[in-house]
């Protein structure tokens, strides 16, 4: 399975990360590239408890799904709602500037990568309680998941 935890892995996402612009066309959804990327800082910064999100989880959401979202493999289903804090239509962060959005991105990711174990992380919004493997799962597969929606 792939994860941020592993240096290749990492190395390739953010290989296909590098390789977005800002003109991408997406193949579902709403965002256009440039919000996907703020979308995606946000989403780190929930994930390294710096941004706030309002809870929808429950005990299904918490078992059964987490585990399948992270570890059946499947691809991620199209058209799923984010919480009203990472949606870009709603709460999340509107885009500046690209290059520099992006590079905030791959910083972002370093950081979820360098937080050990032992770091106080957060719940995810849906999942509940994630230790730093689930949450590196986690972190790929979310960008994977948007790379793919722009082609990447």
């Amino acid at each position: 399975m792939k994860t941020l935890a592993r240096h290749h892995d990492q190395a390739r996402i953010l290989a296909r990360f590098r390789g977005l612009s800002p003109d991408a066309r997406r193949q579902w959804g709403r965002m256009s590239a440039h919000q996907m990327v703020c979308h995606l800082s946000d989403s780190l910064l929930m994930a390294i408890g710096e941004r706030a999100t309002t809870s929808a989880s429950g005990l299904f959401r918490r078992t059964l799904l987490k585990w399948i979202v992270l570890y059946v493999p499947v691809r991620w289903p199209t058209g799923v709602e984010t919480s009203p804090e990472l949606d870009q239509e709603r709460g999340g962060t509107p885009p500046v500037e690209f290059a520099s959005d992006v590079v905030r991105v791959e910083a972002l990711v370093g950081h979820l990568v360098a937080q050990a174990a032992s770091f106080a992380w957060p719940p995810h919004p849906l999942f509940g309680p994630m230790s730093r493997a689930a949450w590196l799962r986690w972190g790929y597969l979310h960008l994977d998941h948007h790379l793919r929606q722009f082609g990447r």
